[in-house]
């Protein structure tokens, strides 16, 4: 059983009726949206007690927030920690990047102090493990590579990032007309070293079927990475991101055929004025599937910011029709991030998420934002806390500089505009 093949049967399930109601929209709508591909649940049929979302068309924008220990950060108990924070500040996702420690270990601890879905990135356990045997990452057999999805899949994570799409004929490509900044993905980097070291094709195209065959058994949800996504603006929509993305296309009708969710990831690092014609391109060629986007960051040269250009980049990809955001910290490209940074990265995407959520329309989005300009106009202070998206920052910073008149800021203070202005426009009794 699969989320598409019961949709398919006209059967409305659990997760069906949890997202119907959290979005406000007919179970039917989002049967038929399954069906077609257009919207995905993440839910493995192993994995209980978790807050589900829908991703995809019509539904508001969900946020992802990447976590997980690096060969030099190894704290599960830290990690744990930024999966809290991440939730509890509104992230809809979580991933699990781990490449330190016992990795099978810490995916356990994440997915039992977590009740969001889950998805992690199965290459870098295979990696990992290989360079632990000193086998090294280009020895890896296409076996290791499965047996790392399948552990994954049974362990109870809810979607898998793989790079199919990084392709023989693509990675050239990518030689041929060469690159400022080369791969910039991670399992991007593995595939395409462990193709040229190897000289063969990538397994997880060439064996695609197989894959298909494991997601399935779960109801996994493929998340197609880009592996050729642009790690600069001068890489940005060149002919190697872009000839992935015909490959991911055709990959996506293979998933939807087979009855398998199936999502897609987008860049990277991409010029403003570039961003619309790649959420376009991306639903033009993948069949209008549900798109993942990292960022896009706007701009090379803000390390310490690159929360904010993200922020930028992914209001503009999710109002043009991106669906889902993986949000940025502070640290990125610097450091492995801290509870802050998680906590400064998720709601800095949810910004964004809910502004391009303004501009598609979705009608509880402009709800919110009308019930704060009514709390702003009565200088509720209690109501304007409660309908932030940051309540406890917003009681932070008002509680460090009262006003000597409480229902006023230090801003204006007795100048309140709002309040000034009042007793003129009721003068007459209006």
């Amino acid at each position: 059983m699969t989320q598409i093949s019961e949709a398919r049967k006209g059967h409305t399930t659990s997760e069906v009726l949890q997202v119907s109601k959290d979005e406000g929209l007919e179970p039917e709508i989002i049967k038929a949206h399954i069906a077609s591909g257009h919207i995905v649940i993440p839910c493995n049929t192993g994995r209980k007690h978790r807050r589900l979302c829908g991703i995809g068309k019509g539904l508001t924008t969900k946020v992802n927030a990447n976590l997980g220990t690096s060969t030099d950060r190894i704290d599960a108990t830290v990690e744990i920690e930024k999966a809290k924070v991440a939730v509890q500040a509104g992230a809809d996702t979580v991933m699990d990047l781990s490449t330190g420690g016992d990795l099978r270990a810490i995916r356990k601890a994440i997915s039992d102090a977590s009740d969001v879905i889950l998805g992690t990135v199965p290459i870098y356990d295979a990696a990992v493990s290989a360079s632990r045997s000193k086998k090294g990452v280009v020895r890896m057999t296409p076996d290791d590579m499965f047996h790392a999805i399948e552990s994954h899949c049974a362990d109870g994570i809810d979607f898998i990032t793989v790079h199919c799409g990084v392709t023989w004929d693509v990675v050239q490509t990518m030689k041929s007309q060469g690159r400022l900044t080369d791969i910039v993905s991670r399992g991007g980097s593995f595939l395409a070293g462990w193709m040229l070291f190897n000289e063969q094709e990538n397994p997880l195209y060439e064996q695609y079927d197989r894959l298909l065959s494991i997601a399935k058994t779960y109801d996994v949800c493929l998340s197609l990475g880009d592996g050729l996504r642009p790690g600069s603006l001068a890489d940005a929509t060149d002919r190697a991101q872009i000839a992935e993305l015909l490959k991911i296309g055709e990959l996506q009708k293979r998933a939807l055929e087979a009855e398998v969710q199936c999502m897609i990831e987008g860049p990277g690092h991409v010029p403003i004025s570039e961003i619309e014609a790649n959420v376009i391109l991306q639903k033009k060629l993948c069949n209008g599937a549900p798109f993942y986007v990292l960022g896009p960051l706007v701009t090379d040269i803000a390390p310490g910011w690159d929360h904010i250009v993200c922020a930028i980049g992914g209001a503009i990809a999710a109002a043009a029709g991106a669906d889902y955001l993986c949000y940025v910290t502070p640290s990125e490209h610097l450091a492995l991030p801290t509870l802050e940074d998680v906590r400064a990265g998720v709601i800095a995407t949810k910004i964004a998420a809910h502004a391009a959520d303004i501009a598609k329309g979705i009608p509880t989005a402009i709800e919110r934002d009308h019930a704060m300009a009514r709390a702003r106009h009565d200088l509720d202070w209690k109501k304007q806390m409660e309908t932030s998206l940051d309540p406890s920052r917003f009681d932070r910073i008002r509680s460090s500089s009262r006003p000597q008149v409480e229902d006023v800021c230090t801003m204006c203070g007795e100048y309140c505009a709002i309040k000034g202005l009042r007793p003129l426009l009721r003068k007459d009794g209006d």
